[in-house]
């Protein structure tokens, strides 16, 4: 089965990568030191902070494997040149049927987070945004089905 390419932002590869580097090099260090302290205290099947060390170590390098695998098979999108239509990386403000007005930028899937308003380009309204212009009134389904929609009102890169 193909793997599935993800599309990422400038800024998120870079905050991948600065990730991947902090994982490979302090994060690392810091494990391999919590194990060696836990092995001095002796006995290992009874040693708790031994189990949580190398248990820590396991996930790192979960990570690590994981981010790599995304870099190695992201595809990088620049913000776009000529009329603002939307893409990755835009801000994007949207107005519903009774005027209240919500803004997202649209990211990657590596990149969401719902605290900052930040999501996916495959997200029901990323997905549908896509390639739209101001005063476009887009459509989506919700996951429980219902159809929304609303107007985009303002673009920014």
């Amino acid at each position: 089965m193909a793997k599935k390419e993800m599309t990422l932002t400038p800024e998120g590869r870079q905050k991948l990568v600065d990730e991947l580097q902090y994982l490979e090099g302090e994060k690392s260090t810091e494990i391999i030191e919590a194990i060696k302290e836990a092995r001095a205290q002796g006995d290992l099947s009874e040693n708790a902070e031994y189990d949580a060390a190398k248990e820590e170590q396991a996930k790192n390098a979960a990570r690590i494997n994981e981010i790599r695998q995304i870099l190695s098979t992201a595809r990088v999108v620049e913000a776009g040149s000529g009329e603002l239509s939307v893409s990755l990386g835009c801000t994007v403000q949207f107005a519903d049927d009774r005027g209240r007005k919500t803004a997202y930028t649209i990211v990657g899937t590596t990149e969401t987070n719902s605290l900052e308003n930040r999501i996916s380009n495959e997200s029901p309204v990323g997905s549908a945004a896509i390639g739209h212009i101001v005063g476009d009134k887009i459509s989506y389904a919700t996951p429980s089905g219902k159809m929304r929609s609303l107007t985009i009102t303002h673009i920014t890169r």
